[in-house]
Order: structure tokens, then C-alpha cells, then sequence
């Protein structure tokens, strides 16, 4: 059975912009519930300014705990620029990523640059981790609509890219960042890219803003692709786009991908254990567009017990 790769973001994608604290213990608690649930790769926080995301301000503490506690578990962390990854090396990153918007005007309400200069802060932090010994991602937001611009041109998502993979980013994520996708986009865009750049070293992050989350993933499984970002319980949304909704819920995914003949290595019920941490810290209902049917089975299942 063909096995996909996933990479939770719920702990840094999934709580950067929510309204409730989490403390470290608990982020930390959410992320033991995902690695117990077979998640083996998880986006644990960001070393941005805690004046502007207030939400990671605990990136140095929390880093070395859940590595101590999961050392087999792929930790990665993002990072915005050289200074931020002074900060992640210092707390043992083992693995970092990049954030390039596509389109200026979302560089400039994200990190207060225009496109060009973000590319090459993006390029010279990719390279620096790497004399460091370290792993990379490279996001490339914004990657078929912009709040701001609207349609981002193929053309400069594909370049971006190509910059990034000729930094030498492990891994180069193409992100919806504000759900704005659908199936036809998504498989016309994936062919471009995939010509440019080799199918193993691209991933996709998207958010279910139109309800499309997983019709957009199943586009890009036909495309190709095998390295998918998801978030449990569907929490998530960039602070800096408007309109961003939640990300892709992780359930929805593994579901969808392993009715479909595809291998996840992650537990569903599994991941309803931390469904329900995750509603507990953030004290509102969580779940993808699977949750009723996922919470009946698992009622009928306990019945039976």
C-alpha cells in the first residue's frame, strides 16, 4: 500500500492566531496526543517576535521539551529570518522552515517586505541552516490567491519555488493559505510545478475555507503529490490573511486517504484523543467535515466494549 506523508501544524499553524492561551504544558500534552496517535512529523512552533504572535512567545521552552520527551518524533519549527534561527538553534531545531509569500503585498503585511527581499531572506536562511547541520522547509504562501491581489500567476509561484529548490529547501510546501483552491486549480498548478521540480521534493498545505480541504488534497494525490500539512481538529488561519479559515483537519486526510488505498500510519481514534484536549485548551467545538460520523463510530464502538 503507497503511504503518504503528514505534517501536523496544529501546534504552531493551528494555535498562532487563537483567542485563548495555551500554556507549554498543555501545547506540549497536544503534541504527545498527536505523536501517541502515529503522527510522525509535526509543525511544533515559531520563532517569531512574541509582540506579533503572542501565541508562540514560548518557542525557546517548549522545543526542547517535546524533543526530550519525543526524540523520534520530526519536530520543525519556523523561522522568518537569520535572527529567528539563531533562536531555533539555540533551543536545538532540528529541522526549520521558511515562509515566502508570492505576491508583494502579502510580504509587506506579513514581514513588513517587499517580494524580492523576503526571497532573499528566505534563500539566506535556508542556507544558513543548512551549514548548521539542519533540515528545511520552504513555504510558498499565497500560492493561487491573495487577499490582497487575488490570483497569484503560476508563473511566480513556479520561480519561487525553483528559488527555493535551488537553496536547497528539503522540502518546498505550496500553500492555499486562505482556502481559496479548487480541484482543477490545484491539478493545473501541481503539473507546472512537478515539471519544474521533482514530485518528492514538493508538499501542499491547504485550508478548508470553501469546504474544499479534501477535494483539493485527493487533486493533488492525483497530481502527484504525497507530502501533505493538516492541522487535528481543522484549528488554524494565518493572523496576517484575511479570511483565512481553518487548515485541512488531519481526520479529514487520513480518512479520505486511507478509504482511498493509501497508507497514513496514523490512528483515528488516535486522533480524537486529541480532538478532545484540543477543545478542552481552546474551549469551543473543534473537528473536520468527518467529525459527527468519526464521533458515532467511535460511540458505537464503546458501546460494544
Amino acid at each position: 500500500m503507497e503511504r503518504i506523508h503528514i505534517t501536523d501544524v496544529a501546534p504552531r499553524d493551528g494555535l498562532q492566531n487563537q483567542a485563548v492561551a495555551v500554556s507549554t504544558a498543555d501545547k506540549l500534552a497536544l503534541v504527545e496526543r498527536l505523536a501517541a496517535a502515529g503522527v510522525a512529523s509535526v509543525e511544533i512552533t515559531s520563532f517569531v517576535s512574541p509582540k506579533a504572535v503572542p501565541q508562540m512567545a514560548d518557542a525557546g521552552e517548549l522545543l526542547p521539551l517535546v524533543q526530550a520527551r519525543l526524540p523520534a518524533l520530526r519536530s520543525s519549527v519556523l523561522v522568518p529570518n537569520l535572527k529567528g534561527l539563531e533562536r531555533a538553534h539555540a533551543a536545538g531545531a532540528r529541522e526549520i522552515a521558511v515562509v515566502l509569500s508570492a505576491t508583494e503585498t502579502m510580504n509587506r503585511k506579513n514581514i513588513n517586505m517587499g517580494l524580492e527581499q523576503a526571497a532573499e531572506v528566505s534563500e539566506q536562511t535556508l542556507r544558513a541552516a543548512q551549514a548548521l547541520g539542519l533540515h528545511t522547509r520552504a513555504y510558498i504562501a499565497v500560492a493561487f490567491e491573495c487577499p490582497f491581489e487575488g490570483t497569484t500567476p503560476l508563473d511566480a509561484v513556479v520561480a519561487l519555488a525553483q528559488r527555493m529548490a535551488a537553496a536547497d529547501a528539503g522540502e518546498i510546501v505550496i500553500a492555499d493559505t486562505i482556502g481559496a483552491a479548487a480541484p482543477a486549480e490545484v491539478k493545473l498548478r501541481l503539473a507546472a510545478l512537478i515539471a519544474a521540480i521533482p514530485a518528492e521534493r514538493l508538499a501542499v498545505h491547504f485550508h478548508d475555507t470553501r469546504g474544499l480541504g479534501a477535494a483539493n488534497a485527493w487533486a493533488a494525490l492525483e497530481a502527484g503529490i504525497r507530502r501533505f500539512d493538516a492541522s487535528v481538529g481543522g484549528i488554524g488561519g494565518c493572523p496576517f490573511a484575511p479570511g483565512a479559515a481553518g487548515n485541512l483537519a488531519t481526520e479529514d486526510l487520513v480518512l479520505m486517504a486511507e478509504r482511498s488505498g493509501f497508507a497514513t500510519g496514523i490512528s483515528l481514534d488516535g486522533l480524537m484523543g486529541a480532538i478532545d484536549l484540543a477543545q478542552d485548551l481552546l474551549q469551543r467545538p473543534l473537528g473536520g467535515r468527518s467529525i459527527a460520523w468519526l464521533r458515532r463510530q467511535r460511540d458505537k464502538q464503546q458501546a460494544l466494549a
